[in-house]
């Protein structure tokens, strides 16, 4: 050994005390301990509570789906039962109704008919039932009511003709004439007089009318693409 551990080993014995107090801070952190642990445990105690509950809904979902699948296999059941109980009920085929109702009808089967026999038979009954159709719309009609006359139609009666004085202003073409008709109007609002002119052709059969003749026409049915009118009298002739 060296002298300073001889030194060390001396002051240690020199100073008893400062060992126990060493000692004692560790007994008082192993007293401490004890006690943390009984705090911690009780805190402990209500987390682990908290989880089997928490633990215990998880679980419940899961067991809920296994008993699910009944409503399921009903309703995969009920579209395949649908089709049966139409199928029973009968088709929308006139066809196939038919051969319903015959394959169901009861009492003796009628005896064998050749194609001819059969197209006599639905003849007669289209007759049948056109005569039911008959009266049964004769029946609609006699009891709504017969329909009234209603007003009779008017006479008709043609109205008066329009008729137009004016000069000739051409006859150069056959059978028709250019008449020029001068109307002197005064204005309504200014109270000044306004003559307008319009011409018009009419037919002139015997070719009478000459230019500057004075003549009366009267409308007519169309004659031509532009003949609405016929000469009806000659009132002046023309200096020649």
């Amino acid at each position: 050994m060296t002298d300073e551990d001889k030194k060390r080993e001396q002051e240690e014995a020199s100073e008893p005390g400062a060992g126990d107090e060493a000692e004692a801070p560790e007994a008082a952190e192993e007293g401490a301990e004890p006690e943390a642990a009984e705090e911690q445990s009780p805190a402990a105690e209500p987390t682990e509570e908290a989880v089997e509950p928490e633990a215990a809904e998880e679980q419940s979902p899961a067991e809920e789906p296994v008993g699910e699948p009944e409503p399921a296999a009903e309703q995969d059941a009920a579209p395949q039962a649908e089709p049966s109980e139409e199928s029973k009920g009968g088709a929308e085929d006139p066809k196939e109704r038919r051969r319903l109702e015959r394959s169901r009808a009861s009492g003796p089967a009628r005896p064998a008919r050749t194609p001819e026999q059969r197209a006599t038979e639905r003849a007669v009954e289209r007759r049948a039932s056109k005569e039911r159709r008959r009266r049964y719309r004769a029946a609609r009609r006699t009891k709504r009511g017969e329909p009234g006359s209603g007003t009779p139609a008017a006479a008709r009666e043609p109205g008066a003709k329009k008729v137009r004085q004016g000069t000739v202003v051409s006859a150069g073409a056959e059978k028709t004439i250019t008449v020029e008709i001068a109307v002197v109007r005064r204005h309504p609002t200014y109270e000044k007089v306004v003559r307008r002119t319009s011409k018009l052709h009419a037919h002139d059969e015997a070719n009478q009318a000459q230019q500057g003749d004075v003549v009366r026409v009267v409308e007519s049915r169309p004659l031509s693409r532009t003949k609405r009118w016929r000469l009806l009298e000659v009132l002046e002739r023309a200096p020649r």
